[in-house]
């Protein structure tokens, strides 16, 4: 009787810390803490979009295993603290978390049913149709939070910068938060994940992409995920680590210089190119 009291709220914090890939109801507590330390606003957006998504899930009956696992309330998260990170908090701004939220969960239900690997695609494709009408069909202003991350790069360090900007938290605190929520979860994919960042900041040092852009995050929280992702106790599982987090530092690269919005798409497409990659290895090692 004591569990199932317990299990609304298991479950809503399992969908926080599924944002990366921990199905930990303490990896999502510290998420939340993170998120409050560095914006109330956006620590609202991240409860009520899990809150949405989650019992969306539930309101449509969708698998009780998969909304116990948080399955439903990542992408969810993510759109509600998208869009309050990147505009001004006003009613039309929560009615679209609110929305967004939903459709995220649905979309991330469509994609599970067909047994496809959508990590955060749903929401990137909702925060995507967003940020385009709030931009230019129905204008909103910049958030405070989006016009103070061009001076809020110098305090960051190259190791946590990675884990925060993945929630758009730009802190040390927020992201130090982060990583302590992943070590949880999974020491190895936290370590893994602390090297991708620093790893991702090498390498665009390397190509001479501005520092501010580097220190911000940009080219590490990508890398940070598919690190996490692909992580394991295996040696060639490091292979794959290194092989998804050069892809997604590329693909930041290329979309940035196109001047699209990244999101989490780096790593949703290199996680998608390292399972083909990984799914041909096994098929050939097999045959061999």
């Amino acid at each position: 009787m004591q569990e199932q009291k317990m299990l609304p709220v298991t479950r809503i914090f399992k969908g926080v810390g599924q944002i990366m890939l921990q199905g930990n109801a303490w990896t999502g507590v510290l998420f939340l803490v993170g998120i409050f330390y560095d914006s109330y606003i956006m620590g609202i957006g991240a409860l009520l979009a899990v809150c949405i998504g989650t019992y969306t899930a539930k309101l449509l009956h969708f698998p009780e295993e998969e909304i116990n696992e948080g399955l439903y309330g990542f992408s969810a998260t993510l759109v509600g603290v998208a869009l309050t990170f990147y505009f001004q908090p006003v009613p039309i701004i929560w009615a679209a978390v609110i929305v967004g939220s939903a459709l995220a969960a649905i979309i991330q239900h469509a994609m599970i049913r067909r047994k496809l690997p959508g990590f955060t695609f749903p929401f990137i494709l909702i925060t995507w149709i967003f940020l385009y009408v709030f931009k230019h069909l129905y204008v909103v202003g910049p958030s405070p939070e989006m016009a103070s991350v061009a001076q809020a790069y110098d305090d960051f360090t190259v190791s946590t910068h990675g884990f925060g900007e993945v929630i758009f938290q730009g802190s040390v605190v927020a992201g130090l938060i982060f990583f302590l929520g992943v070590f949880v979860g999974s020491p190895i994919a936290a370590l893994y994940g602390g090297a991708a960042s620093v790893l991702g900041a090498y390498i665009s040092t390397l190509f001479r992409e501005p520092a501010s852009e580097i220190h911000m995050g940009l080219f590490s929280f990508n890398a940070v995920l598919c690190a996490i992702a692909f992580a394991g106790q295996k040696r060639e599982d490091g292979i794959w680590v290194l092989i998804s987090v050069l892809l997604a530092v590329f693909i930041d690269f290329g979309m940035l210089e196109l001047d699209l919005v990244v999101l989490t798409f780096p790593f949703v497409l290199a996680s998608w190119i390292t399972l083909v990659l990984k799914a041909g290895f096994k098929k050939i090692s097999k045959t061999a």
